[in-house]
């Protein structure tokens, strides 16, 4: 199928992805690629190729700090030491699936509001539940879906945001607590919309190696909102991600697609006083102080 890039044994994106009209999603005109102290300058390289960059020389910080707003216009993905990161300006992005850690641990990750909007009841037939993350980001609603014990598909159609999941993944992995969880994730580069219409039409297993067409229990998504109010350090990070996606504007498509799959539930994460996806009724609703889930019950045929 088209619509997902190939992926390795650790999830990393192997093409560029194609969106539903068939051409390579396109990257910022601003992207570059650098290779930071303790870099690999190969990995810099087949990320330039793949993403259509070039790598670009970091600049000298005493000379940034005297051209602060061109600096601040390029978007730098970051091969260093620490693993993948996105940097523009003074901003940094650094994915870390470690900081999850508090929230997986027993006792905890019960009382996460995802995880009890997400729950399925499982009769002794059935293998573990599987939920697709149609809007993976950078996977911490999916690590906590994976901990609860679900097998995760995650779907990125960004590449840059697909190649910063994919190496926190991959650093994940290395990390004991969280090596159980990682591997019952697995990312998908491309557009969730066409796959999951796909899906709905039993056309297979996909070319990335993702699950056969077999309906999901639960679909997750998180469309990006653009009226959230959350800490300054959150609005950081959303500033980054905001260069590479736009707030969706598909959300009718989105639900529906996700209706298509034959999923037990479709849990769509909004903020807490944000109007409902696509003007869509809920079920019912499991409610934060910052963040909401809207849990859609789909009639059993």
């Amino acid at each position: 199928m088209q619509a997902q890039g190939k992926a390795d044994e650790h999830g990393m994106p192997m093409e560029r992805p194609l969106g539903r009209d068939g051409a390579p999603t396109r990257m910022p005109e601003s992207l570059v690629v650098r290779v930071l102290p303790g870099g690999d300058e190969a990995t810099a390289e087949g990320l330039a190729r793949r993403l259509g960059s070039h790598v670009d020389e970091a600049p000298n910080p005493a000379t940034r700090r005297g051209h602060k707003a061109p600096e601040s216009d390029v978007l730098a993905l970051c091969v260093g030491a620490d693993g993948l990161s996105l940097e523009s300006g003074e901003l940094r992005l650094l994915p870390d699936l470690s900081r999850m850690l508090p929230r997986i641990r027993q006792g905890r990750l019960q009382q996460e509001l995802l995880v009890r909007a997400a729950k399925v009841r499982m009769g002794s037939a059935h293998g573990a539940p599987h939920a697709i993350d149609a809007t993976a980001g950078m996977g911490e609603d999916s690590l906590l879906l994976a901990a609860a014990g679900f097998e995760v598909t995650l779907y990125e159609r960004d590449p840059v945001l697909a190649a910063l999941l994919s190496d926190s993944l991959r650093r994940a992995a290395l990390v004991p607590e969280l090596e159980g969880p990682v591997s019952r994730m697995r990312l998908v580069e491309g557009d969730s919309i066409r796959a999951m219409r796909e899906l709905a039409f039993g056309r297979g297993q996909n070319e990335a190696g993702g699950p056969a067409a077999m309906s999901p229990d639960v679909v997750l998504l998180d469309p990006m909102f653009p009226e959230r109010r959350k800490s300054a350090a959150v609005q950081k990070k959303a500033q980054l991600l905001q260069r590479l996606e736009s707030p969706c504007d598909d959300e009718e498509e989105l639900l529906a697609a996700a209706l298509a799959t034959g999923a037990r539930k479709v849990v769509v994460k909004r903020p807490a006083k944000g109007p409902t996806l696509a003007g869509a009724k809920p079920s019912y609703s499991i409610r934060g102080k910052a963040v909401r889930y809207d849990v859609i019950v789909p009639p059993r045929a």
